[in-house]
């Protein structure tokens, strides 16, 4: 099947690299392609490396890239990506890529269960391997199911959903996307399904802890600065709150200085800023953008330079 995503915040992220024609890049989440071959476009001889831990993404753009002689495509995590560099000989590079989150393809593919939409297998997995969200949901304790559904789905009815799903599991295993969507309608009051699919958050939630996003943002944040040349550019598109978070807040911290209290007469603590902020709030997708694709709605853009 053909790897299909429309990219979020294209040009916006691509101008946020102020890409050299003969850097070297990192697109550490690349998809079907769509910052890749954008980037490949500005590149001289420079090299993009492209990181996915998809299988069906790395076929995608291993076909799409065989001609480019900047592109290699490498199978492997973004946290990852200071390892999977070292090992093909790279230490620097000049700019990295985060577009975080699901894509398009993993959402509408129906057998890959990351919807609700559709009956498949509770799977989930962007790798398609390890545990999926069906082994979560039928194995975890109650307070396990309920903390994930709350933090990372932020949901107020994360108790009742996980009281409904442990009950659930106790008679019969929760093995499809379209059975714990059901099991989750069953657990919220009636005026909230009427708002919108009450599964929404708690599929959320699950897929998040399934392939440990947060987790893997966190490492992906360190290597990827870490890596950066001074000049070099990091450019992270998220699409939750958490997410966002996280990215606001490491890059904050690389651009803080002197930490010392304010009543000191003179600086002891000797910090100065690691990175500064190419725009101070996020960049978010403009109208033209909201009107062609619904999903660049919750899409945040943070881009700093290490200094």
């Amino acid at each position: 099947m053909e790897f299909k995503h429309i990219s979020v915040l294209l040009q916006e992220s691509i101008n946020g690299l102020n890409i050299k024609p003969d850097g070297i890049y990192v697109d550490g989440t690349a998809g079907g392609g769509g910052h890749s071959s954008e980037i490949l476009k500005r590149l001289e001889n420079g090299k993009l490396y492209s990181i996915d831990r998809d299988p069906d993404a790395i076929k995608t753009v291993t076909e799409r890239f065989k001609d480019e002689p900047c592109s290699e495509i490498v199978k492997g995590r973004f946290g990852d990506m200071k390892e999977l560099l070292f090992g093909r000989g790279v230490q620097k590079v000049d700019g990295v890529l985060l577009d975080i989150g699901v894509s398009s393809h993993q959402l509408d593919t129906a057998e890959r269960g990351f919807s609700f939409h559709e009956d498949a297998p509770l799977d989930m997995r962007m790798s398609q391997e390890g545990d999926t969200a069906a082994t979560l949901v039928n194995t975890l304790p109650y307070a396990e199911i309920a903390r994930i559904i709350g933090t990372y789905g932020e949901d107020k009815y994360a108790s009742s959903i996980a009281r409904a799903i442990v009950k659930y599991r106790e008679e019969k295993e929760i093995l499809t996307t379209l059975e714990l969507a059901e099991i989750i309608k069953s657990a919220v009051p009636q005026r909230v399904r009427r708002e919108g699919h009450p599964a929404r958050q708690t599929f959320q939630a699950l897929r998040i802890a399934v392939n440990d996003e947060f987790g893997e943002l966190e490492r992906g944040l360190d290597s990827a600065f870490e890596m950066l040349n001074t000049g070099g550019r990091l450019a992270v598109i998220t699409f939750h709150s958490i997410e966002d978070r996280i990215t606001k807040q490491r890059m904050a911290k690389w651009c803080t200085g002197c930490t010392c209290p304010p009543d000191f007469p003179v600086c002891v603590c000797g910090n100065k800023p690691k990175a500064k902020l190419i725009s101070r709030k996020p960049i978010v997708a403009s109208d033209e953008e909201l009107a062609e694709n619904l999903r660049s709605r919750s899409a945040k853009l943070r881009v700093c330079e290490k200094l």
